[in-house]
């Protein structure tokens, strides 16, 4: 019964893990094509607002006009949406298929005795290991090079390596199956913990500063450090 039940989870479980990425994925895209595609505009009005970029499209038979204000609008006459349960989905969705089909079958799928002798309680531990000791020394990595000159280059030159250094580790301790998998979970829990950690805070740091009126920075100043901080 048991077994009956862990091939329905892992079923149920991928589907919606593929179905969240896709939206997480889908909508970023998308913010990435707007961001190609707003021009700035030119009628007094919208500047006045402080409207950095717009354009028009149309979909479905309805026209759209997004308009991107660097910062935030000076006041926002409707529900503020905030996209971040795209990618909070994605990870949490994606962690319970892991521990229903790695944790749960540690000694089948995780463990590799040709490859180290681990014992399913210590396999699961170390693969936990994995996903939070990257984020912590990823998220050192941004803290300290993450500002000045070339802090691109360092940053994205550290990370390949530490990237590399993770993938060869991973296939030195677990079956080669687990091993590339922990290698993508540790990126994208890395990639969810800066929407968690850093982005989203940012955010409600800039809409708190400018519902009360104070000035907003989001190049400069701890207020709004990590505002654009992204993996």
């Amino acid at each position: 019964m048991e077994a009956y039940l862990l091939d329905w989870a892992n079923l149920l479980l991928r589907w919606l893990h593929v179905i969240t990425a896709i939206a997480w994925v889908g909508s970023s895209f998308y913010f990435v094509w707007l961001d190609n595609h707003l021009i700035r505009p030119k009628s007094p009005d919208l500047l006045e607002k402080g409207v950095d970029g717009a354009l028009w499209a149309v979909h479905g038979g309805g026209f759209y006009n997004p308009q991107k204000y660097m910062v935030a609008p000076k006041k926002i006459h409707t529900e503020l949406h905030w996209f971040y349960w795209e990618s909070y989905s994605t990870w949490l969705s994606g962690f319970a298929l892991f521990t229903v089909l790695y944790l749960f079958n540690a000694s089948t799928f995780l463990i590799d005795q040709s490859v180290y002798a681990w014992t399913p309680a210590g396999a699961i531990a170390a693969a936990l290991g994995f996903l939070a000791v990257f984020w912590l020394v990823y998220d050192g990595i941004c803290r300290t090079l993450g500002a000045g000159p070339e802090a691109d280059a360092k940053v994205g030159a550290l990370i390949t390596g530490l990237v590399v250094f993770a993938a060869w580790l991973a296939c030195q301790l677990f079956s080669g199956r687990a091993a590339f998998l922990l290698v993508g979970a540790m990126m994208a829990t890395a990639m969810s913990a800066n929407v968690f950690f850093w982005i989203i805070p940012g955010q409600r740091k800039v809409v708190a500063a400018m519902t009360a009126g104070q000035p907003t920075d989001p190049y400069g100043g701890i207020e709004t450090e990590g505002f654009y901080r992204k993996f």
